[in-house]
């Protein structure tokens, strides 16, 4: 046999917090977490942060640092016989360290069996999930779990010293190999990993595979190395955090009319293959955040969103980068989105209920006894087809809801909106 059985990203796993490789802002030797658990003291933890970023092996490293049992669960598959068996080693081994992986999943029924457990002392629980955790987590858990730290993706050097690590280490990593790699194809990987210290290392374990000559070498080429980081740093999830951030982040850079950011997160959310999600955001942004500064925008983007469900994936990225591009550099304007909400707000705190008499429906016999009706001017029988009227409920007389911005298309309407508010005056 080559290698132990255990993947590399495995066997690598930190022993102890000082062999943690970044998150200094969490577990390094300056944070109150790392004094805390150097002096033997663990507090119950929540670790949330994208997969691969080391929330397992920080849990296994704090076991391992303060030298106590360590115990791991997944909240998916978990039952309350597994945790009775915890429970019953901790009474007998004294305090343990209870890790559970996809906390946000954790049950009422786990909720109520584990946590007086973890109040009263018996168990440390840290918890680790991927989601938004004050999204995600309940708070009766929440409240148990005191701290909350995010972990975030290695960067390339960090990730490139990982591999270095695993390349060196002789009991655990592939030290005991004569591996010929170069610089250039340790840094591809560490690109390639996007911050994944798991997929990383298991990128480098397959690239070892597929260029071994003999039992104790092996010549790592750059072909070999491209072919085995291929996809495999994208990350998506459509129900998880990430996927949201995808989505404010495309939106953000194309009202901030940044193209090139824009490329990129659309890329990415293709990538992920949610055609849906990015024709119905594309929309959004025509009219929430260009809106009246380029009114035809709205016609393009359904225009471009229509071709590319009707071509499908991979064509669908040209009308939409076109669409895109044309919404970046495109006059900005939120005032027709932002005078609907204003107006939406009044009416839901009560105001404006009742509607001038003019104005009511006259289409029915007895509604001039009712006085509706009675006064209204029509429009079309005056000069430019307009005439001072009251048309607001008496109690929002004078309310201007709308806003204009002297951008794009926008500067005309405005002209015109300021030309009648000061024919209302006269």
């Amino acid at each position: 046999m080559l290698f132990a059985q255990e993947p590399l990203a495995y066997r690598m796993r930190p022993r102890t917090i000082d062999e943690v490789i970044g998150q200094d802002d969490v577990i390094g030797s300056h944070t109150a977490l790392y004094r805390m658990i150097k002096n033997g003291y663990v507090p119950s933890l929540l670790l949330y942060g994208p997969p691969g970023v080391g929330k397992t092996s920080l849990a296994y490293a704090i076991a391992g640092t303060v030298q106590r049992p360590f115990y791991m669960l997944n909240a998916t598959t978990a039952g309350k016989k597994e945790m009775e068996e915890i429970v019953a080693d901790a009474r007998f081994e004294g305090n343990v360290i209870l890790f559970i992986d996809e906390i946000h999943r954790f049950t009422k029924a786990q909720q109520d069996y584990l946590l007086p457990h973890v109040e009263s002392g018996l168990i440390t629980l840290i918890g680790a999930t991927t989601e938004n955790p004050f999204h995600s987590i309940n708070p009766a858990v929440r409240s148990r779990l005191g701290q909350i730290k995010q972990l975030h993706p290695l960067t390339k050097e960090q990730t490139i010293e990982l591999l270095r690590r695993a390349l060196r280490d002789r009991k655990r990593g592939l030290g005991s190999w004569h591996i010929d790699i170069s610089d250039e194809a340790l840094a591809i990987i560490a690109e390639g990993a996007n911050g994944d210290a798991r997929a990383a290392l298991t990128m480098l374990e397959e690239a070892v595979y597929a260029t071994k000559q003999g039992d104790q070498r092996a010549i790592v080429d750059i072909q070999t190395v491209s072919f085995c980081v291929e996809n495999k740093g994208l990350t998506y999830d459509k129900q998880g955090d990430t996927y949201y951030s995808l989505l404010s982040a495309f939106q953000k850079s194309i009202r901030g009319s940044d193209v090139d950011a824009s490329l990129h997160y659309l890329a990415r959310l293709l990538e992920g293959g949610d055609l849906t999600a990015v024709c119905r955001r594309l929309a959004v942004i025509a009219y929430e955040d260009i809106g009246l500064a380029n009114p035809l925008i709205g016609v393009k983007v359904m225009s471009a969103i229509e071709a590319a469900e009707r071509l499908g994936m991979p064509e669908a990225r040209i009308p939409l980068s076109v669409v895109t591009i044309d919404m970046c550099l495109s006059p900005k304007s939120n005032s027709a989105y932002k005078a609907i909400d204003q107006a939406l707000i009044d009416v839901r705190n009560g105001k404006g209920q009742s509607i001038p008499l003019h104005l009511q429906d006259a289409h029915y016999d007895g509604a001039k006894r009712l006085g509706r009706g009675i006064g209204y001017k029509y429009p079309h029988d005056h000069p430019y087809s307009w005439v001072e009227q009251q048309y607001l409920p008496d109690d929002l007389i004078g309310m201007q809801y709308y806003k204009p911005k002297q951008s794009g298309e926008e500067k005309q309407l405005a002209h015109i909106y300021e030309r009648l508010n000061e024919r209302k005056k006269q």
